[in-house]
């Protein structure tokens, strides 16, 4: 049928490849279409593995295009120094910043980046962690059903900071929510809880469930993880 590529001709892939190019080049400079442009970068990134010339579209993208996902990429592009980039934890802290103010399938966990940042420290004025900008962002990314942030925000109560208070019933809610999202530190600390009271009423038979939910998430994780094969 005609426009069907033959996938074992390597001449007609190779002309498929090279039209997909030069088609997703013209929706992104041409067209000024945002996806285009990631379409472009799936294609650097994926087919070519031409990394300098994706962090040029990823700029492109997010800085004139204000793209989330483009932005979130950009960042991950500081923090390694990939791409040609110079590692720049700061721009990436910015670029990820962005990401988590527009919506995009990686706006929670460039939320969530923003509030490792934050609380790692080395972004802020005299490298110091600020402890409350990672609380709202670990917020905003657990309110977007991202994990990690609820599991972080779990401890950041756990243990309470300056200006975090230690709240053990906070920490029990967070942790609950991060299980539920499959968590399975989460699962561990909140059924622990529920086991001494620490924060809780005592309930012996929701520390037990919560202690299986742990060990049938980490059963599941197992299952993904090859096995070391020699010869």
């Amino acid at each position: 049928m005609a426009g069907l590529v033959d996938f074992q001709d390597e001449e007609q892939v190779k002309s498929f490849l090279e039209n997909l190019k030069v088609e997703c080049n013209y929706q992104c400079y041409q067209e000024k279409d945002p996806e285009g442009c990631y379409r472009l970068v799936d294609y650097l990134e994926g087919i070519q593995k031409n990394f300098d010339e994706v962090a040029k579209v990823l700029k492109f993208n997010c800085e004139e295009n204000k793209h989330s996902n483009s932005c979130y990429k950009l960042g991950t592009y500081y923090v390694t120094g990939k791409g040609g980039l110079i590692q720049d934890l700061k721009a990436a802290s910015r670029c990820f910043l962005m990401a988590c103010e527009k919506p995009g399938k990686k706006s929670a966990e460039a939320c969530h980046n923003v509030g490792l940042l934050a609380q790692d420290g080395q972004v802020n004025d005299g490298g110091k962690p600020d402890l409350e900008k990672a609380r709202d962002y670990y917020t905003r990314a657990c309110d977007g059903s991202y994990s990690p942030s609820c599991f972080n925000l779990s401890t950041l109560f756990l243990k309470g900071a300056p200006g975090i208070p230690k709240d053990m019933g906070l920490a029990c809610q967070y942790s609950l929510k991060a299980c539920d999202l499959g968590h399975i530190w989460a699962c561990a600390n909140a059924s622990r809880m529920y086991k001494l009271g620490d924060g809780v009423k005592k309930d012996e038979a929701k520390a037990e469930m919560l202690k299986k939910r742990a060990l049938q998430l980490h059963k599941e994780q197992q299952k993904y993880v090859q096995p070391l094969t020699f010869g």
